[in-house]
């Protein structure tokens, strides 16, 4: 089983790491805490599994998700992170992963997730399931995604103006122009109703595209 490991916090990817190859038969071929570059390491590689935080810098984990499925259809993936909340499971798995992991999670059931997604199926932590059990039992409606309204590459600016790049900078990144760039920002403001950049990035932080202390 070949994975590749993607996580900002090195100590956090280190022990994740250590965990992975005491599992018989795994494989990490490459890591890294950054989400632009997981994408083309999972583009060269074509893993068996990605292993992705959510909070990435210039790529967030969720998008680099739904892109797996274009650029390596057979690489699955699994999200491993802190956040617990229904919105992030739900953009998660509209976003087409195999699996949702807590970091808290024992090492039983990262091992247990790797056998599940591995052999076709699908994987969440034990809460998760019971969060997502109970809220069809109460017949609550599936939970919305404030991104939805936003293309690809629309949500790939926000997050990088909330981590806050220039527009310059941005335009590099991404190999735009200024004034495409400066578009984009514009239609984002109009789009989510929002008036200036620090209500992108609030909005950025609540939609889970950055965390508080990016």
């Amino acid at each position: 089983m070949r994975v590749i490991l993607a996580d900002d916090h090195h100590l956090v990817r280190s022990g994740i790491r250590a965990l992975l190859e005491s599992v018989g038969g795994v494989t990490v071929v490459a890591e890294t805490g950054d989400g632009r570059e997981a994408l083309e390491l999972i583009q060269r590689h074509n893993p068996d599994i990605a292993l992705l935080d959510i909070t990435m810098p210039g790529l967030n984990g969720l998008e680099v998700a739904a892109r797996v499925r274009e650029c390596s259809p057979r690489t699955r993936v699994v999200i491993l992170s802190m956040h617990a909340g229904e919105t992030y499971v739900a953009q998660a798995l509209r976003s087409g992963v195999a699996g949702y992991l807590l970091k808290d999670s024992a090492a039983s059931d990262l091992e247990a997730a790797l056998k599940t997604v591995s052999a076709g199926g699908t994987y969440l932590s034990p809460r998760i399931s019971e969060q997502v059990v109970a809220a069809f039992l109460r017949g609550e409606p599936p939970t919305s995604d404030p991104l939805e309204a936003l293309s690809p590459r629309q949500r790939e600016v926000l997050q990088l103006l909330a981590e806050g790049r220039s527009t310059k900078e941005i335009a590099a990144d991404l190999n735009l122009s200024v004034k495409t760039v400066e578009t984009h920002r514009a239609q984002l403001m109009e789009r989510l109703s929002i008036r200036d950049v620090p209500g992108l990035v609030r909005f950025a932080i609540r939609a889970g595209l950055i965390s508080p202390e990016k």
